[in-house]
C-alpha cells in the first residue's frame, strides 16, 4: 500500500496535528490515483511510513471512511473505495439534481463580487499548463475549483455540507479520473464558461439547464469510457 503515498519522513507533533498530516497526505494520494481503488489499507505499514503511533493514524483513517474514501471490509478491513458502474452512474445522478439547485441559487444569490470572483476561477483554469497542451483540467480544489464555489454561492448550508463536505473528495477522485478524455477538457471549460454566463445574468431557471447538461456530458462521458473498456474485453476474449 506505502507505493504512491512517498517516502514521507519522520513527522514530529502534536498528536491532532500528526493526524492531520496524515490525513491530509492520504486523501491526496487516494483521490490523484496514488494509491489506486481497492487497494488494501494497512495501518502497520503506514504507521511505520508517517512515523506515527495507530491512535492518530486511526483517527485519520476514520475521516477518509467518513468522506467515502476508504471502505471497511468485513474481514479484510479498510481498502481505497472502487465504484461499481452502477454506482458512479448513480453519484452522477445525484451530482446532476443536486449541482443543478445549487446553481440555480447561486444565480439568485450571488453578488457581483463573489461572480468576479468566480470569473477569475476561469481565468485560472484556462492559463494551466496541462489544459493549454490540451490533456487535462485544472483540478485544484477549494475555492479554486468553479464547482466548489457554485456550491458556496448558493447559500444552502445542507447543500454546502453534502456536496462540499461528505461528498466533495470522492466527486474529485472520479473527475480527476476522468479529466483527460479527448476533447473533454475543452467542453468542460465552455461549458463553464455558459454556466457563469447564466449567473452573472442571474438567471437561475438557465444556470440550473446548464449545470444539469454539463454534468450529463460528464455522466455519457464515463458510459463511454465503461462501454469502450467492455469491448475492448470482448474483443480479447472472442481472439482467445
Amino acid at each position: 500500500m506505502a507505493q504512491g503515498v512517498g517516502d514521507t519522513a519522520l513527522i514530529t507533533g502534536d498528536s491532532a496535528t500528526l493526524s492531520e498530516q496524515v490525513f491530509r497526505s492520504i486523501q491526496a494520494a487516494i483521490v490523484c490515483g496514488d494509491i489506486a481503488p481497492g487497494s488494501k489499507i494497512s495501518e502497520p505499514e503506514l504507521a511505520r511510513t508517517y512515523g506515527i503511533s495507530r491512535g492518530p493514524l486511526r483517527e485519520a483513517i476514520h475521516r477518509l471512511e467518513g468522506q467515502r474514501l476508504l471502505v471497511r471490509v468485513p474481514h479484510v478491513g479498510a481498502r481505497v473505495v472502487s465504484l461499481s458502474h452502477k454506482e458512479l452512474i448513480e453519484l452522477y445522478e445525484i451530482r446532476e439534481s443536486l449541482e443543478g439547485m445549487a446553481g440555480r441559487l447561486a444565480a439568485e444569490r450571488m453578488s457581483k463580487a463573489e461572480v468576479d470572483q468566480l470569473r477569475k476561477v476561469l481565468d485560472t483554469h484556462e492559463r494551466d499548463a496541462s489544459f493549454q497542451a490540451g490533456v487535462g483540467y485544472y483540478q485544484q480544489e477549494g475555492d479554486y475549483d468553479f464547482h466548489y464555489k457554485i456550491i458556496q454561492g448558493s447559500g444552502n448550508q445542507t447543500l454546502v455540507k453534502l456536496l462540499t463536505e461528505e461528498l466533495y473528495q470522492l466527486v474529485r477522485m472520479y473527475r480527476i479520473q476522468y479529466s483527460t478524455t479527448p476533447n473533454r477538457p475543452q467542453q468542460a471549460f465552455e461549458e463553464h464558461h455558459s454556466i457563469l454566463d447564466a449567473i452573472a445574468a442571474g438567471d437561475g431557471e438557465l444556470t440550473e439547464l446548464l449545470m444539469r447538461r454539463h454534468i450529463a456530458a460528464s455522466r455519457r462521458n464515463v458510459e463511454r469510457h465503461y462501454q469502450g473498456a467492455n469491448d475492448t474485453i470482448q474483443s480479447l476474449r472472442g481472439k482467445l
